[in-house]
C-alpha cells in the first residue's frame, strides 16, 4: 500500500507538470512540481495562522501521533514554535531555492535540536504542493531510498 501511494504521488505530479505553463512575472513558478506559489507566497502562508501535522510518514511508520495536539506558528524572524498546552517546541524554518538554475525546487526547512520526534521533521523538505490551507511536503532519503511525507494543515 506504502508504496501504491508513493507511485500515485508521482503520477500526480507527472500529470501535474504536463498540465502546467509557465508564469509571465517574474516570480519563481514552481508549477512542474504540482505548486503554482513562489518561495514569498509559500513563506507569507505559512506565517498565516497556526499548523497541525495530519500527516507525517517517516521510515516506513505512520508517525503522525506523535505531533497530535501540537500547535505550530511559522514566525517571519525565522523562529517555528511547537506548542500543546505547557509544552513549547522551539526551532527554525526556512523556504529556499536550492538550484539557481532551476525555479521548481523549493524546499521547506525545518529544524529542531530536541525532542527525539521533533529531531524528525528536521529536514530540507520538497515542496510538492501549497494552498491557503494545507502545505505537503516529501523528502526522498538518501541512506534507503525510502520517501517520507509531512502535510500541515491550517487550524
Amino acid at each position: 500500500m506504502k508504496k501504491i501511494l508513493s507511485l500515485l504521488t508521482v503520477i500526480t505530479l507527472l500529470f501535474t507538470t504536463v498540465g502546467c505553463s509557465t508564469s509571465d512575472d517574474n516570480n519563481v513558478d514552481d508549477s512542474s512540481s504540482g505548486n503554482s506559489s513562489t518561495a514569498d507566497q509559500i513563506e507569507n502562508t505559512a506565517q498565516t495562522g497556526t499548523w497541525r501535522i495530519t500527516y507525517f510518514y517517516d521510515s516506513d511508520q505512520d508517525k503522525t501521533s506523535n505531533f497530535s495536539g501540537y500547535n505550530f506558528t511559522f514566525n517571519s524572524d525565522g523562529s517555528l514554535v511547537a506548542v500543546n498546552g505547557n509544552n513549547i517546541i522551539s526551532g527554525t524554518w526556512s523556504v529556499t531555492n536550492s538550484s539557481s538554475s532551476s525555479s521548481d525546487d523549493h524546499h521547506f526547512n525545518v529544524h529542531f535540536l530536541s525532542p527525539n520526534n521533533f529531531e524528525d521533521l528536521s529536514d530540507d523538505w520538497e515542496i510538492v504542493s501549497t494552498s491557503s490551507s494545507k502545505i505537503e511536503l516529501r523528502d526522498v532519503s538518501g541512506g534507503n531510498g525510502g520517501t517520507d511525507f509531512l502535510t500541515f494543515e491550517k487550524n
